[in-house]
């Protein structure tokens, strides 16, 4: 061991403990782990951390065993904690490191040398920077499952490479990657499928590092371990595991229907090699209590300033209960309505308000939005109409003009949706509800606006591949929709079925509340006359159609209680309304709408009786 070219490397054990020191070898483990050495009389954590059972078993078992073998002993040298009683050669870095500590730690990045250099720096393919998370499957290669056959058993995972020439050097760019392909499955593999396979061969063999995570499904279960060394290239049975990392797995799966919503959508994406950066703190958390996780931080001496990110994942999804405050500035009858409307959107997370014009759908919708999602920040409208389009609501190549060489070409640009999903899914903001309104959401061709995210609607834990960019894409789950719709317009025959299973669909209409008696409230409110709701009322009692009766935000703006502004808005605003739609019939809109008629239809006040006069 003399011979091996590397120092002396350190660790220091937690909450200010001593140092152990140990020896980095070339003599290769059982699943290909370069093994580790510590020699006699070196610290080792005495207690350990509630969740490194679960999170390194095997690590945990080997430091069991060797304390039962008094090859781990108490100590007199280091106070509060064990040590070594011989040279101890553990399987790798990472598995030398958790038994000292105590906890799941990365040998790649915890031991170093005395100037501060990690174990990482002296390996043939480091290429260091913050860990990440991967899904690699391996149930189905080629008709067997890899994942019970040999990667749990045997400390593994694999990438098929059936073609690729041996030898490949790790830390391979990926346009040397693309040359190979072409190359070595010239004939053998589509071009989408070679497209496929750089991106999974270059994962595989440069961006994956030891420390990195990796998860795999397996009969209904999620399987998660650690990457512990370099990527080796082997021949294997049927060219079916070619490529190989050495892995520490966790004994237990995770039920893939129980997982959250945000790992299943990320797990739905259908590619060997899946990188799950973007919920890796998700995946840290599984099976493990917040007390667990909040034990582990410590062990780790992770600054108390910074939040664990683990615990910040879990930051609950909410929707504020309505207030009768908020019932109040609405002007709604009741909070309970608000209530029920605020459940229907927790549960399906799109809804719909239909009614006739003029019924506050938009701003209800708006001000409903606000005050759940805590501010306009988080809420985005957008007005559907007969030429809006996919490339219009998500994403499309748009003429963009180049700020240096002023010459315009097609560049990709996100739509609102594209631009909210994206807000709402960044880290931080995915405990935060965000709004995306779409005003008269049945003025437009769904289908056609919609595309392939009309799946994701109803299925928010999955993802699909998109048209343009062809990101794999999931609608967040902190991401809800908001329509409203008009019942008079002609165009509501577009809503088909396969909309209203994804929507639930709640109805603003003169003649049910919170809309019946919303003008009255106003005017109460207003301290004005009562008399324009009375003849609203009647107007609607007039119009036989429920769809198009007419809604009490015509009369519920300034302009109205000027002078001659009622019977301004009445002939310009809402008896047009009603020519549209008795158009043809040969009704006199005038004699059965107007102000005049309906004036005399109300109840008169009775007339006050003479006075008495006594006589003289």
């Amino acid at each position: 061991m003399a011979t091996d070219p590397y120092p002396e490397f350190r660790l220091r054990l937690p909450n200010g403990g001593p140092e152990a020191r140990g020896r980095q070898t070339d003599e290769m483990g059982t699943n290909g782990s370069r093994k580790f050495v510590v020699g006699p009389g070196q610290p080792v954590r005495a207690d350990v951390v509630p969740s490194f059972p679960k999170r390194v078993p095997s690590a945990h078992r080997l430091r069991e065993q060797l304390i039962a073998e008094g090859r781990i002993k108490q100590t007199a040298t280091w106070p509060d904690c064990l040590e070594t009683a011989d040279t101890v050669t553990f399987n790798s870095s990472s598995e030398a490191a958790a038994v000292l500590t105590g906890s799941s730690s990365n040998g790649w990045t915890g031991w170093k040398t005395e100037d501060g250099r990690p174990l990482g720096d002296f390996m043939p393919d480091a290429s260091w920077g913050p860990n990440r998370a991967w899904l690699v499957r391996g149930s189905n290669v080629t008709g067997l499952d890899l994942v019970q056959r040999m990667w749990l058993p045997e400390g593994r995972v694999t990438l098929a490479a059936s073609r690729l020439r041996q030898a490949v050097e790790t830390g391979i760019s990926k346009e040397q990657v693309r040359t190979l392909v072409q190359e070595d499955y010239e004939s053998t593999a589509t071009y989408s499928q070679k497209q496929d396979l750089v991106e999974e061969l270059h994962a595989f063999l440069s961006r994956m590092k030891p420390g990195d995570t990796v998860c795999t499904i397996s009969g209904g279960r999620l399987y998660v371990g650690e990457i512990t060394g370099e990527v080796e290239q082997t021949e294997s049975e049927d060219h079916r595991s070619n490529l190989r990392r050495p892995v520490t797995w966790q004994d237990a799966g995770y039920a893939y229907d129980e997982l959250p919503e945000e790992l299943q959508q990320r797990l739905s994406i259908q590619h060997d090699v899946v990188e799950l950066t973007t919920v890796q703190a998700v995946i840290d958390g599984l099976g493990l209590t917040d007390e667990e996780l909040a034990d582990e931080a410590e062990a780790i001496e992770r600054d108390p300033s910074v939040e664990i990110p683990a615990l910040a994942a879990r930051r609950e999804l909410e929707l504020p209960e309505p207030t009768d405050e908020l019932a109040a500035e609405l002007l709604v009858h009741k909070t309970d309505w608000l209530r029920e409307v605020r459940d229907l959107l927790w549960d399906d997370r799109q809804l719909v308000l239909y009614g006739p014009p003029g019924t506050g759908k938009t701003y209800l919708a708006l001000k409903l939005a606000e005050f759940l999602g805590g501010g306009p920040e988080q809420v985005k409208l957008v007005q559907f109409h007969p030429s809006y389009a996919y490339e219009d609501f998500f994403e499309g190549f748009r003429p963009q003009e180049d700020p240096e060489t002023r010459e315009v070409a097609f560049r990709l640009t996100a739509g609102p949706l594209r631009e909210l999903a994206d807000l709402a899914s960044r880290e931080g903001n995915r405990h935060i509800p965000h709004f995306l309104i779409i005003d008269e959401i049945n003025r437009a061709n769904l289908a056609k606006v919609f595309g392939e995210l009309y799946f994701l609607l109803e299925y928010r834990n999955k993802s699909v591949r998109l048209t343009y960019s062809g990101d794999d894409f999931a609608l967040p789950p902190n991401l809800f929709v908001i329509g409203t719709m008009n019942t008079a317009d002609r165009s509501i025959a577009l809503v088909d079925a396969a909309m209203r299973r994804r929507f639930a669909f709640v109805e603003l209409s003169p003649r049910t509340e919170p809309t019946s008696g919303l003008l009255r409230r106003w005017l109460e409110s207003q301290k004005k006359n009562s008399e324009p709701a009375e003849l609203l009322d009647a107007l609607n009692a007039r119009i036989g159609d429920a769809d198009f009766r007419v809604g009490p935000s015509y009369l519920m703006k300034k302009g109205v209680y000027r002078y001659g502004g009622l019977e301004r808005t009445w002939r310009t605003k809402i008896l047009p309304l009603l020519e549209e739609h008795h158009y043809g019939e040969g009704i006199d809109i005038e004699k059965r709408y107007g102000l005049a008629a309906l004036r005399r239809s109300l109840p008169q006040p009775p007339e006050p009786e003479p006075e008495q006069v006594s006589p003289a």
